[in-house]
Parts: C-alpha cells; structure tokens; sequence
C-alpha cells in the first residue's frame, strides 16, 4: 500500500540535529479504512476504495450512506480509490501513516485555491505596459492574433480567465519527520490548497 488519503493542517518550520531550519507542511494522514477492493475480474481494473475522515448521516445523500453502510465499519466524509496489488490489501483494513517513513520521497494531490476571474498579469505572470503617463496599455494582453491569417484566435492562447481551484500534484517531497501517535507527516515545501483541504499523500 503506497497511498493515503489526509488533510492539510499548515505550514511551520522545524530545525534538524544539524540546527538547519526546514519549512514543512504538517498533513494529518490517514487512518484510512480499506471499503471495498475493485478486481480485473469483477470491475475490468484493480484498485482500493479508501475512506477517511468519519461524517454524519445529515452530511450524506443516500446512495452514499448506502454503499458505505454496505462496507464499512463506519460512514466517512471523503472516499477514493487508489491502485494497488492485486491482495495487497483486504477490506476493512486500516492503513495508517507507517507505510511511510522518514526519507521518503512523495507525491502529493491537492486542490489549488479558487481566486476567481484574473487578468493576464495574475494569471500568466504578464510583464504588462509601460506604467506611464499617457501609455493607455498597462494591464492588457495586448494582440492575441494575426488579422488576414489565420483571422481567429489560436487556442491555448493565454487569456483572462478563472484562476485556480484546480487539480495539481506536487513531486518529490521528502518526509522530514512523523509522529505515528498523532498520524502526523512533515513534507519539506508548500501543498496546493488550503489549510484543511483534502490532499491524497503517494509514496514515489
């Protein structure tokens, strides 16, 4: 099992043996418990439904509540599947944070921060006008196409739009330490999201 589900809790720094300050980001991962196991047979592909962070019955709709009722020990708030091994694990299993161990390297999952509609300059990192008198070009794109040809708008073309809340991953962040008792990973570097938003922690 290299995969779990948790949230993020914040950023803070925290000083190795050497005295070396490190930035980390504190995730509260797992425990997760194993829902159900998806076969090739059955399902045409092999995976784990994992459930984490206990809900209410008022927090559910009811093709939630029934399936989880028909798998689980209890009802929880967020559940995704994960590949794995075929029977490298069973259902009702617990997977916690001592998959992981100081070292690692991970990849994490996470949601960006929604900010709404944003210009070129927010969005693409524009350099933008001249910022002087009489300019009249400060904060536009400036073209986004040719005339006679080929007379449309090329697409990718970077444009105003909505700026984040979008699905990102995060490479090789190493585990600087962790606290099994408390189910706590600290990963060198920033997560995407806020603090509190659901990430999915892999181990490379």
């Amino acid at each position: 099992m290299k995969t779990l589900l948790g949230r993020k809790l914040g950023m803070t720094q925290i000083y190795l043996e050497t005295g070396q300050a490190v930035p980390v980001t504190i995730v509260e991962a797992g425990p997760c418990e194993v829902l159900q196991i998806k076969t090739k047979e059955k399902d045409g592909y092999t995976a784990a439904q994992l459930g984490y962070s206990v809900a209410t019955l008022k927090s559910m709709n009811k093709p939630e509540r029934a399936h989880q009722q028909k798998y689980a020990k209890s009802l929880y708030r967020f559940v995704r599947e994960v590949s794995v091994e075929n029977g490298e694990v069973e259902p009702g299993a617990v997977v916690t944070v001592d998959i992981f161990k100081e070292g690692d390297s991970l990849s994490v999952t996470g949601r960006s921060k929604g900010k709404g509609f944003a210009g070129v300059m927010k969005r693409h990192h524009f350099r933008g006008g001249d910022a002087t008198h009489g300019s009249m070009f400060h904060r536009e794109p400036g073209s986004i196409g040719s005339s006679a040809y080929p007379s449309r708008v090329l697409k990718n073309k970077k444009l105003p739009g909505h700026m984040g809340n979008r699905q990102i991953t995060v490479k090789n962040l190493r585990v600087v330490a962790i606290k099994p008792e408390a189910n706590l990973l600290f990963l060198k570097g920033a997560l995407p999201g806020p603090n509190g938003a659901l990430v999915i922690v892999n181990k490379i």
